[in-house]
């Protein structure tokens, strides 16, 4: 007999709704004080999002990021970000980096002076790099930037509320769009507690929150609409709660494999792409919670008018497509 490994037995009993006033209620005061640390202690914007200045540098020899770091550790600059440029039209001995460098708190712009310091600091690492441009991007652009991020989150979110509501019914769409509201504010939350860089990978991070979230929920929705079809007469908190222990095993081993590889690029990554990993790590453990703990309680509390499911299983005109 072959091996499966299982995190959750085949079959569970478990009653969700228990302490529904703990967990429920524990989430929305998680979430109000997330905003409360949001709003008072602010994010640590990253150069995306404050401005800065582009150096980019051009070499002969391979782009060694770790000796430019060190290079420029010595300066009086801000946040530093260097990445490597690749292009396939670029020769063999055509090395391109680009250097971003973020104002000093309580400057607009990063002055010519210190543009000089970083290019001769990097020059003690190759004398043969030279600098083919030199851009410098202001605070209303990077305001733009924040406002654009603003309006993806907005759109990505009204897009699902969208979906949710065609596959299923309205009350599963506020209770799915309640539950991300809920994983993307306490993500944020926690980023504002720690300070941790938010820039375009952030941005980048909580979109992608967003679809596992929702993934993990329509999971459990899809198992509640067929449960509700084939229990007539069972309460819907009965139903619910059966829902989810039928697919609890499927959501732990999505959630346990998935942070396996985040904690692995997490701590092997490098400091480039930790704050990446970091927050979609809190975004899974907070996605999987939501799907089990607060969406279908907030369906629970809306209520369902059941006496149109066996009527709508089959005649509803999107009930039958696929995910």
């Amino acid at each position: 007999m072959a091996f499966r490994l299982r995190l959750a037995p085949e079959k569970t009993n478990i009653d969700f709704f228990r302490a529904q006033w703990l967990t429920f209620g524990g989430s929305m005061m998680l979430t109000v004080v997330a905003i409360a640390l949001w709003a008072v202690m602010g994010l640590n914007f990253g150069i995306d999002f404050r401005g800065g200045t582009t150096i980019r540098t051009e070499s002969a020899q391979p782009v060694d990021v770790g000796a430019y770091r060190q290079a420029l550790s010595g300066l009086d600059l801000g946040d530093v970000l260097i990445t490597e440029v690749f292009d396939p039209t670029f020769g063999p001995d055509q090395h391109v980096a680009q250097v971003r460098i973020a104002p000093l708190d309580g400057y607009e712009a990063v002055t010519p002076e210190t543009i000089l310091a970083a290019e001769e600091a990097l020059k003690t690492v190759d004398p043969s790099i030279t600098f083919p441009s030199v851009e410098s991007v202001g605070p209303k652009v990077s305001g733009e930037l924040v406002w654009k991020a603003i309006l993806a989150m907005v759109a990505a979110t009204g897009a699902i509320l969208i979906y949710i509501w065609l596959r299923f019914e309205w009350q599963f769409a506020l209770g799915a769009v309640a539950a991300l509201v809920h994983d993307i504010f306490i993500t944020i939350g926690v980023l504002a507690l720690f300070q941790i860089k938010f820039d375009l990978a952030i941005i980048a991070a909580l979109l992608t929150i967003l679809g596992y979230s929702i993934n993990d929920t329509v999971v459990v929705f899809d198992r509640l609409r067929e449960n509700l079809i084939k229990y007539k007469t069972m309460p819907l908190r009965d139903v619910m709660n059966l829902s989810v222990n039928e697919t609890l095993s499927r959501t732990l081993m999505t959630s346990v494999t998935t942070l396996i590889a985040l904690v692995a690029m997490a701590v092997f990554g490098g400091d480039v792409i930790r704050g990446f990993t970091v927050t979609i790590i809190i975004g899974i453990v907070l996605g999987t919670y939501s799907s089990v703990f607060v969406a279908k309680n907030l369906l629970l509390f809306i209520g369902l008018d059941r006496s149109e499911k066996p009527k709508k299983g089959g005649d509803h005109e999107f009930a039958n497509v696929d995910a």
